[in-house]
């Protein structure tokens, strides 16, 4: 009985996949061969995990679906997302180490960091910062496909100057639209009592799914979601890290995934006791092999 039903469940997807499809063809693609970048549209059409993806995220809603993809593959055409590269994005800004991913929670899933004290609101450099934040994402979702990010708002030493709103709103669109069911957790540390205001107005920007998501917690209590060894000192953690460009941190992505976390051997941990002093060496110990992937990317 229960296999019967999976099938049922398996057919039904399907179908809600192939209606996904024809009708963005017929609705959306009529008229509007410059309005996406071609690479998405034929990604659409060939890869039932993506169109999953977004079904998923919108409940099975047809319509709704179409909708957000819509918005989505726009952004990826405005922002050449299937271009961008390490080349393409302002130097200064890799440099900076306002954002990287680097290490993992207690569930397994990659840490994505903001560093908010790091942030200057500018408006002259608004768009390059999120092309910024979408290079990384990109980068992560080719490396990385299906699997979820937890991001961490390390608000510590940070005010009012660092705070910019439409920047906060463009991260959580990234989330909501344009890499739907991404996000594992949204982890804001050690946020400045003043700021219990602007994260209203952020909360009224989140659906009921992604504010089950937001966890806020102060550095004594993040071990909670994050083990000591990709914490920093100052949170309590050991992780010896330090971010310094380049190259860029996990750049190979070698740390192998469990479902409890990074797989790290006994050999790697007696190695790793000597060798605390440099992030290079450190990642070096790491074994090459990748488990624990997903069957099918969700989009590449």
């Amino acid at each position: 009985m229960a296999e019967v039903e999976t099938q049922e469940g398996e057919q039904d997807l399907q179908k809600k996949i192939e209606e996904t499809r024809l009708k963005f063809k017929s609705e959306f693609l009529q008229d509007s061969t410059d309005k996406y970048d071609s690479r998405d549209v034929e990604r659409l059409q060939n890869n039932d995990a993506l169109v999953e993806w977004y079904l998923t995220w919108r409940v099975y809603v047809v319509d709704d679906t179409l909708k957000m993809i819509d918005e989505s593959f726009q952004w990826r055409k405005e922002f050449d997302v299937n271009d961008l590269t390490e080349s393409v994005v302002p130097k200064w800004m890799f440099e900076t180490g306002a954002v990287y991913l680097h290490g993992y929670d207690k569930e397994g899933n990659k840490l994505f960091w903001f560093k908010v004290r790091l942030h200057v609101k500018d408006a002259k450099t608004t768009l390059d910062k999120k092309k910024y934040v979408a290079f990384w994402l990109e980068r992560y979702a080719k490396k990385e496909p299906g699997m979820p990010l937890t991001v961490v708002f390390d608000m510590s030493d940070s005010g009012f100057g660092n705070i910019d709103m439409d920047f906060v709103k463009y991260i959580i669109n990234c989330f909501k639209v344009y890499y739907p069911k991404f996000l594992s957790k949204m982890i804001i540390v050690d946020m400045p009592w003043m700021m219990n205001a602007a994260w209203k107005i952020i909360k009224s920007w989140l659906g009921p799914e992604a504010i089950s998501k937001l966890k806020f917690t102060s550095k004594s209590e993040v071990q909670m979601y994050i083990g000591p060894e990709y914490l920093p000192p100052y949170m309590g953690g050991t992780d010896p890290f330090k971010y310094s460009y380049p190259p860029l941190p996990d750049d190979d992505f070698q740390t192998p995934i469990s479902d409890n976390g990074p797989i790290v051997s006994e050999d790697e941990t007696e190695s790793k006791e000597g060798e605390l002093e440099s992030r290079e060496t450190l990642e070096s110990s790491f074994s090459s092999e990748i488990v624990a992937k997903p069957k099918k990317g969700w989009w590449w």
